[in-house]
């Protein structure tokens, strides 16, 4: 029988993307070194290769120059050259590369976005949204650029800059509604009640997803349950659907509500499995993660207070380890998902596909001493989890909680006298695994390393 014939570049191009679909991140590296090797001027292939080894972990540098030297005008290129450059202990040319294309491209939204967060987990406090300000410092910013800037200092909660820059924007627009939400937001986020009342009533009926969170925590916050019912159950039908059941959780929960337990469950939908790693195996786990912790700061939209966050989705790495460990995770995941009460339809968890869940993130958390993570939700997940590596003494912890996982307990900042589903003591190699909807955090303790590996699954 005849030898098949060999594949082109664009068909191992094609696997390459496939592989990556199926999130067989390894065999579709080798796919698109082997089209690199047979068209290496193509400029999709050279892309390709470049992301493909970013997103696995190898050096990626030379490969995104190359690249960008092919397709010099592709801003996501730019973009992910520079992640590269952070990524590999290069934060200065990271700075660099995204400068120096803000100032031929000042309208580059996602560039601004970027570049203030790279330099806020650099330490760059200060002047961290310095591109934000050149660029909206021209007469023809956009509303893009101005609502980028106000966003910065929202998500730090830096309410006093956040509120000058709605200022100049106002100057330099007007009154426009996006600004009018903008300013309900902070009103109502920095606990300003009668003039985020005042704000909420002068758009009564517009609906705008921002506003409409931002007014069912303020509802929420003040005591009316049954008013943020009213605006949130319409929003169910919306994209912002997984940001809103969570606080469906919380208002169900206030009024007695049998919806509360049809949607947590009773028992909540949570669970504490042993993953089957040695404490060898551990050990050596610890010591890449380290590694791979570079950062000076989290990332200003992340829970992470006191400690730092990995980028890029860590279970995609080429390293063995971390490859072995996505096996076991997602073994164990897999029980979870079995375990699960029947399909409904109407439910976030329980209506959906369960034969062939997938990553859609996963990273690791190192918190020191005084660390914790704020009560949040994963709006985009299905299933959330938390995989523990290695831990303070119990000592060095603190007096229990401390250092414990949180289920189901409401953001402080609401107010709301709700006590937890449940409370995990963590212990290496073991994970927690629970609704991507539940409200989840964890207690500061005292003093020492609390490292961990965690990811998001979705339905295939």
């Amino acid at each position: 029988m005849a030898s098949p014939l060999p594949l082109t570049a664009s068909q191992w191009r094609d696997r390459a993307i496939a592989e990556r679909k199926e999130q067989h991140m390894v065999e579709a590296g080798e796919a698109i070194g082997k089209a690199a090797a047979l068209a290496p001027d193509d400029p999709g292939i050279a892309f390709l290769k470049a992301q493909l080894f970013y997103e696995l972990g190898h050096p990626a540098i030379a490969l995104f120059e190359r690249a960008r030297r092919l397709l010099p005008d592709n801003m996501d290129l730019v973009r992910n050259h520079a992640l590269a450059c952070a990524s590999e202990g290069q934060a200065q040319e990271a700075d660099y590369i995204l400068t120096e294309a803000l100032s031929t491209k000042p309208d580059w939204l996602e560039g601004h976005r970027v570049l203030t967060a790279q330099r806020w987990t650099q330490g760059r406090t200060d002047d961290f949204d310095a591109s934000y300000a050149n660029a909206c410092s021209g007469p023809d910013a956009s509303l893009g650029l101005w609502l980028g800037w106000f966003s910065a200092h929202a998500q730090v909660k830096d309410w006093g800059r956040a509120v000058a820059v709605l200022d100049k924007a106002e100057k330099a627009l007007g009154s426009i509604r996006a600004l009018q939400i903008a300013r309900a937001f902070v009103a109502a986020e920095s606990h300003d009640d009668d003039r985020a009342a005042r704000l909420f009533a002068a758009m009564d009926g517009v609906s705008d997803d921002v506003l409409d969170i931002a007014r069912i925590r303020f509802l929420l916050r003040n005591g009316q349950p049954k008013a943020a019912e009213a605006v949130a159950l319409p929003l169910l039908t919306r994209p912002v659907a997984g940001q809103v059941w969570p606080y469906l959780s919380l208002i169900w929960r206030l009024t007695d509500d049998p919806r509360a337990r049809w949607l947590d469950g009773e028992p909540a939908y949570v669970a504490f499995l042993d993953v089957g790693l040695s404490r060898a195996e551990l050990v050596d786990l610890a010591a890449l993660l380290r590694m791979l912790h570079t950062a000076q700061k989290p990332y200003a939209d992340q829970s992470v207070r006191g400690g730092t966050q990995t980028d890029r989705s860590i279970l995609l790495r080429h390293e063995p380890i971390l490859q072995d460990l996505r096996t076991r995770l997602l073994k164990t995941a897999q029980t979870f998902i079995a375990s699960l009460p029947p399909t409904d339809p109407r439910h976030p968890l329980l209506g959906q596909p369960r034969d062939r869940p997938m990553l859609s993130g996963s990273w690791s958390v190192r918190l020191t001493d005084g660390g914790h993570n704020v009560t949040h939700s994963h709006p985009m997940g299905w299933i959330s989890s938390a995989f523990y590596v290695a831990l303070p003494t119990l000592e060095a912890m603190g007096p229990e909680p401390a250092g414990w996982l949180t289920l189901g307990a409401p953001p402080p900042e609401l107010g709301l006298d709700l006590p937890p589903y449940a409370r995990f003591r963590p212990e290496p190699g073991k994970l927690a695994l629970f609704p991507s909807t539940l409200w989840h955090g964890t207690e500061p303790f005292a003093a020492g390393e609390r490292l961990n590996v965690a990811f998001d699954l979705v339905p295939s």
